[in-house]
């Protein structure tokens, strides 16, 4: 990642992402010993309060956040520029975790179970949706969707959840702004602007069919050098991995990012108790 965000961002000196992200990285790895270090029953225990801290980050951020790309979901410390829902994901997932953990051992989940876990996820994802960060929003029904599947809910349940969500999709969209309804419609048809709102999707499909099986080599992708591929450093650095290293390094990336997917349903496997499966 570091070497590929280098490769976007290498005609951009002044900005200086690699170093940024370097600092990230080393930041997140020591979080990663601090966090290991903590009984996952600790941080679970003072969840209720966690949570209600969470609700007031993002009434916080609904207040006095500022905009960007047509969403107030960034909250600025000095210079430091948070985006609040993300982190809020994590006290989401022990909040539900806790929550299903602590449910009686019977098979099936009752109406009145379903109603709370959702509740749970749902308040803080009607925050985001209130932003409006409809990206962010839709990142939290797998926290729920996943807790509810292994937990165990009944197949007529299951069927209703499906049904209800399926029906609700035609009218959330006259509930969408214009741009979200634009980005939609993008993504299922780019054509229809090929040099306005689908120019991003046409020339990442281009960077990433132009590298064939080994791609074009480190630093010579030229729909990335040449500044055709735009956010190539963010959204669309899997382009540029495309592109530079190939179908080879594109199943590289997706075989690490599986590893991460496969260890994590080992580790739940293992857990010791219904908490940390849940986790």
């Amino acid at each position: 990642s570091l070497v590929e965000i280098y490769s976007a961002t290498m005609n951009q000196p002044s900005e200086n992402f690699f170093l940024r992200q370097l600092i990230w990285v080393v930041v997140g790895a020591l979080f990663v010993f601090v966090i290991a270090a903590i009984d996952y029953h600790v941080i679970s225990e003072h969840i209720p309060l966690l949570y209600i801290g969470a609700l007031g980050a993002l009434l916080y951020t609904l207040i006095m956040g500022h905009t960007v790309a047509g969403s107030k979901s960034w909250v600025s410390f000095g210079p430091v520029a948070l985006q609040p829902s993300e982190f809020i994901k994590m006290v989401v997932v022990i909040a539900l975790a806790r929550y299903l953990s602590e449910l009686r051992n019977t098979r099936y989940m009752n109406f009145a179970q379903l109603v709370k876990a959702a509740g749970i996820c749902g308040l803080p994802m009607a925050l985001v949706a209130l932003q409006p960060d409809l990206g962010t929003t839709l990142t939290y029904l797998p926290i729920v969707a996943v807790g509810l599947f292994i937990r165990g809910v009944r197949p007529w349940s299951l069927v209703a959840l499906l049904l209800a969500f399926v029906l609700v999709l035609p009218v959330s969209w006259l509930f969408l702004k214009d741009y979200q309804k634009d980005r939609i419609l993008t993504f299922v048809q780019p054509e229809r602007d090929p040099l306005g709102r689908g120019y991003h999707v046409i020339q990442s499909k281009i960077a990433i069919g132009s590298g064939g099986l080994l791609g074009k080599g480190l630093f010579n992708g030229t729909q990335n050098q040449l500044g055709f591929l735009p956010t190539r450093h963010t959204d669309f650095i899997f382009s540029v991995v495309g592109e530079e290293l190939g179908f080879v390094g594109v199943i590289a990336t997706l075989g690490l990012l599986g590893f991460v997917i496969f260890r994590s349903i080992y580790n739940a496997q293992t857990a010791r108790d219904n908490l940390g499966l849940f986790i």
